[in-house]
C-alpha cells in the first residue's frame, strides 16, 4: 500500500494485483481527537453525531428526537429496561449504548454476563446509514487491501469514512508487518450480506463495516462449546497493538464482548467517542 500526505489530507493508494482502494481521506483518530459535549442532548447522541458528521438530530413527531441523514430519519429511543436477550433480538438507537465499550486492554468486562458492547444493533439505524437493502449497501462498496503484496483484501462501504479508516488502520498494521501479517492469513474477509449465526438478524458484514480476521487466531463463542449467557473466558490470541489501531481508526473489537467474536472488527466510532465522553475525557 502507498501512502501520499498533505496535510491533514492522505491519499492512500493499494497498488496490490485486482481492485484498489484511492480517496482523498480526512482521517480521524477516534482515541486521541478533541471532542465536544453537548449538555442539550445525552452523550449516546452527541457520539452519533461526532461519529458520523453528516447527519443531524432535528425533532420528531412529540418529544421524541430523531437521527437525519440523507432524506431519512431514525428515531432516537432510549435505552430501554428490557433483558439483554430481548434488546440483542430488537434493539432501539438508544440501547446501542447500554454497554459501555471497554477502551485499553480490558478483558475483565466481559466476564459479565451479555456485556456485548455494539453487539446490539438497531437495524433501522443501520439501514439510514448503510443502505435500505443489498442493492443499496452494494452500490458503495469498494476494496481495501493489507500487505506489502496485497496479502488479503475486504471490501467495505465508502460511506461514513470506513474505507478511508480501515485503508489508515492497515497503514498501521504495515508497519508492525512481521508482528501482525499472521493475523491475516486466510481472512475471514468482509462485506457479506447474511444472518447472524443462529438468528434472523443481519450481519454488521452486510452494511460493508465489517472485516474478520484469521479465525483460527480470532476464536468465536459459538465453536467454544459454551453456553449463551455464560461464555466464561477468552483465551485471547490477538494482538494488543492490532486492537489498538483498529480501535484508534473507529473499529470495536469483538473479543471484549462477553459473547466473544475475536476475529471481527466493526465500524461503531460512536461507541469509542462514546466511552470517551462517559470517562470524561475530552482532550
Amino acid at each position: 500500500m502507498t501512502v501520499f500526505s498533505s496535510g491533514s489530507f492522505i491519499l492512500f493508494l493499494a497498488i496490490a494485483a485486482g481492485p484498489v482502494f484511492a480517496q482523498d481521506c480526512d482521517v480521524r483518530d477516534f482515541l486521541e481527537m478533541r471532542i465536544d459535549g453537548d449538555e442539550s442532548r445525552p452523550n449516546w447522541q452527541t457520539a452519533i453525531l461526532l461519529g458520523y458528521p453528516e447527519t443531524s438530530v432535528q425533532q420528531g413527531a412529540g418529544a421524541l428526537d430523531v437521527l437525519h441523514y440523507d432524506d431519512q430519519v431514525v428515531p432516537l429511543s432510549d435505552a430501554s429496561d428490557r433483558p439483554a436477550q430481548d434488546v440483542l433480538a430488537n434493539a432501539m438507537v438508544g440501547d446501542q449504548f447500554r454497554d459501555v465499550y471497554p477502551l485499553g486492554r480490558d478483558l475483565v468486562s466481559r466476564l459479565s454476563p451479555f456485556q456485548d458492547p455494539g453487539r446490539a444493533r438497531n437495524a433501522e439505524f443501520f439501514a439510514v446509514l448503510y443502505g435500505p437493502d443489498r442493492t443499496g449497501v452494494e452500490g458503495d462498496l469498494t476494496t481495501v487491501d493489507v500487505g506489502p503484496v496485497g496479502q488479503a483484501l475486504f471490501r467495505v462501504t465508502r460511506r461514513h469514512g470506513v474505507a478511508c479508516q480501515l485503508s489508515a488502520a492497515f497503514a498501521a498494521v504495515e508497519d508492525h508487518w512481521d508482528e501482525l501479517a499472521p493475523f491475516f492469513n486466510q481472512p475471514g474477509g468482509g462485506y457479506n450480506w447474511r444472518s447472524i449465526a443462529g438468528t434472523n438478524r443481519l450481519s454488521a458484514h452486510s452494511y460493508g463495516i465489517a472485516v474478520d480476521i484469521n479465525a483460527a487466531l480470532g476464536g468465536y463463542w459459538r465453536w467454544s462449546g459454551a453456553t449463551e449467557g455464560d461464555v466464561g473466558n477468552y483465551d485471547n490470541k490477538v494482538s494488543w497493538r492490532l486492537v489498538e489501531i483498529m480501535e484508534r481508526h473507529g473499529f470495536i473489537w469483538g473479543g471484549k464482548w462477553h459473547h466473544f467474536d475475536g476475529m471481527h472488527f466493526e465500524y461503531r466510532p460512536e461507541l469509542i467517542l462514546y466511552s470517551r465522553l462517559v470517562e470524561g475525557d475530552t482532550r
